[in-house]
C-alpha cells in the first residue's frame, strides 16, 4: 500500500509532537506547584507512537487513549485546555471537575471512549465498538493503545480473540516502552517481539520502531485501511521507550543509565526535525515560528484553566446514575447474514479415530459422552471409606464418575 504525507501533513505530525512534549512539560511544573489534581503520567519519549498512530485514523474513527496518549488526544481535536483544566480539577474540564488525569472522552463528536483504569478492559471494549459499526453498516475502525505489561492481562486475551473471532476492524497499538512500571519485558513474557502474541489469534501484526513518526504512521495507515476492507483486526508493535517513570512519583532509578542514553539518543522529535531538514520540508523559519505559537498556546490554555473556577460541592451528587441521560434501542441497518463474520475455511484435524467411544467422522465435531472414558468403556468403581488400624475400610460405598 503505497502511503505518502503532503508538506503540511509532516508539519502537522511535528506540531502535534512537539505540543504533546511542551505540553506535559508545563503539566509537569504545575505538579510541583501543587496545582495538579491526582497523578500525573509523562509520554516522554513516546510522542511518535501515540501521535503517528491517531494521526492514521479518520474522523469517523473511534479510539480510546490510554494515560500516555495525549498525543493521540490532541490529534483526535482535543485543546490544551481540555488537559490542563482536567488535571487541574475544574469545573470547565470534559468532565466538569469530577475526574483527574487522561479519563474523559467524547462520544457524539470525536469519537473518543474514556480510558479505563484496569489495564486490559478497553481491548473487549473496543473490539464491541468496532462490530457495533461494522452491525450498523459504518465503515469504521476502532483503535485502542495497551502497554507491554498489559498485554499480559486476561481481559487483554479475551478482548483479543474476541475481536479476531468475529474479524472485527479492530487496530491494538502495543506500545513496548520496555518497562511495566518497575518490571522489564524479559521478566513478563518469553518472546522477543510481543507481536508475535498476534500469531496465537490468527490475525497479521506489524512490528514498527515507535520513535519514527513516519513510519508509524505509514505502518498505522495501512493497517487502518486493512481492517476497513474487512481483513480482521491487526495489531502493532511499537518498540519505544519510557523516558520516565511510571508516573511523577516514581523516580525510575530501576533502569539502567545505559538504557537511558540509548533511547535519549532516538529521541523521536529531535530524529524527525532532523528528517524534515535533510528532506527540505522546512526551515529554521518555520520551526521557529511553530515553536513559537505553541509557546503562545499553551500560555493562553494555562491561563484559562487557572482562571476557571472549582466545580460546586453539590455537583457530586450529579451524573451518578444514569436518569434520562440516554436512551438504548436495538437497531439493525443491515440484514444480520451480511453483518457476521466471514466463516473459516479451516478444518478441525483430529489426532485420534476414536473419541469419548464415538467414532469421529471427518468435518463433524464430536459430542461429549458422559460417563465413558476416552476408549468408551465405564470408569472403573473407586472405593471411597476410612481405613482403621488393621487396613480395614469401614464406611465402603463405590462412586462412578
Amino acid at each position: 500500500m503505497n502511503v505518502s504525507l503532503t508538506r503540511q501533513q509532516h508539519l502537522e505530525l511535528y506540531y502535534y509532537m512537539k505540543l504533546n512534549r511542551m505540553l506535559e512539560e508545563q503539566m509537569e511544573r504545575l505538579f510541583r506547584q501543587n496545582k495538579i489534581v491526582g497523578g500525573l503520567y509523562s509520554s516522554l519519549g513516546q510522542e511518535a507512537t501515540s501521535v503517528g498512530t491517531a494521526y492514521a485514523l479518520e474522523l469517523r474513527d473511534w479510539m480510546a487513549p490510554m494515560i500516555r496518549n495525549i498525543g493521540a488526544l490532541l490529534v483526535k481535536g482535543f485543546k490544551p485546555r481540555d488537559i490542563f483544566t482536567q488535571h487541574m480539577a475544574r469545573y470547565t474540564a470534559p468532565t466538569l471537575g469530577k475526574d483527574g488525569t487522561s479519563h474523559f472522552g467524547d462520544l457524539k463528536e470525536r469519537h473518543v471512549v474514556s480510558p479505563i483504569s484496569m489495564l486490559g478492559d478497553l481491548i473487549p471494549v473496543m473490539a464491541g465498538v468496532a462490530m457495533a459499526g461494522r452491525y450498523l453498516g459504518q465503515k469504521i475502525v476502532a483503535m485502542t493503545w495497551i502497554g507491554d505489561g498489559g498485554t499480559s492481562t486476561g481481559a487483554f486475551h479475551e478482548g483479543m480473540n474476541l475481536a479476531a473471532a468475529q474479524r472485527a476492524p479492530f487496530v491494538c497499538v502495543v506500545e513496548n516502552n520496555q518497562w511495566a512500571y518497575s518490571t522489564p519485558v524479559r521478566f513478563q513474557v518469553p518472546l522477543r517481539d510481543l507481536a508475535d502474541r498476534a500469531k496465537a489469534y490468527g490475525i497479521s501484526s506489524y512490528i514498527v520502531d515507535g520513535n519514527d513518526v513516519v513510519a508509524v504512521y505509514t505502518t498505522s495507515k495501512e493497517a487502518v485501511e486493512r481492517c476497513r476492507a474487512g481483513e480482521g483486526p491487526i495489531l502493532i508493535e511499537a518498540k519505544t521507550m519510557r523516558m520516565k517513570g511510571h508516573a511523577q512519583h516514581d523516580p525510575a532509578e530501576y533502569v539502567p543509565q545505559e538504557m537511558v542514553e540509548y533511547w535519549k539518543a532516538r529521541d523521536p522529535i529531535i530524529r524527525y526535525e532532523q528528517y524534515l531538514t535533510e528532506n527540505k520540508l522546512w526551515d529554521a523559519k518555520t520551526k521557529e515560528e511553530t515553536d513559537a505559537r505553541i509557546e503562545r498556546e499553551l500560555q493562553e490554555e494555562q491561563e484559562f484553566a487557572e482562571n476557571s473556577p472549582l466545580p460546586p460541592p453539590e455537583l457530586a451528587e450529579q451524573g451518578v446514575f444514569c436518569e434520562g441521560c440516554h436512551t438504548i434501542e436495538a437497531k439493525w441497518e443491515r440484514p444480520i447474514e451480511e453483518v457476521m463474520p466471514p466463516k473459516s475455511s479451516v478444518r478441525p484435524e483430529w489426532t485420534v479415530k476414536n473419541f469419548g467411544g464415538i467414532e469421529v467422522v471427518e468435518g463433524r465435531t464430536p459430542a461429549p459422552t458422559v460417563g465413558l472414558s476416552g476408549d468408551g468403556r465405564k470408569p472403573p468403581a473407586r472405593t471411597v471409606g476410612k481405613k482403621t488400624k488393621s487396613g480395614k475400610t469401614v464406611g465402603r460405598s463405590k462412586v462412578r464418575r
